[in-house]
């Protein structure tokens, strides 16, 4: 019987679902974007540029801000795949970035920020 059970959650386990996204979490993990990003109705360019419409938005792109060649260049269409690539180290996806930072090394916090700038429109808007 114990053989069973451990079987049947062994199972349960390996059948479970992909990692659930919460936007309202990846706010919180934004804030450690903040300082350099922005998001929403009146985000302007920082640091780095504002990150509304990011889901689809060609690398190097935004309005206004003055990217590095190599982020221009690099032929990246931002999405769900690209952008959890990228935020684990920047660097290592695009070499020459002018983005200096470490990464987000936790899964969870990086599905819950896509989930977070995604819903972003181009305009700023919570997408409906």
């Amino acid at each position: 019987m114990t053989k069973t059970i451990i079987a049947a959650a062994l199972i349960a386990a390996a059948a479970s679902p992909a990692l659930a996204q919460d936007a309202s979490k990846g706010e919180q993990v934004f804030a450690r974007c903040a300082p350099c990003h922005a998001v929403g109705p009146n985000a302007e360019n920082k640091l780095g540029p504002e990150l509304n419409g990011l889901d689809g938005r060609h690398s190097g792109m935004a309005a206004n801000f003055s990217y590095s060649d190599a982020n221009k260049n690099s032929g990246i269409v931002w999405g769900e795949a690209t952008f959890k690539q990228y935020i684990k180290s920047p660097s290592a996806m695009i070499p020459d970035t002018k983005m200096f930072f470490a990464g987000v090394k936790n899964d969870q916090e990086i599905n819950d920020l896509w989930a977070y700038l995604k819903q972003f429109d181009a305009t700023g808007n919570i997408k409906k």
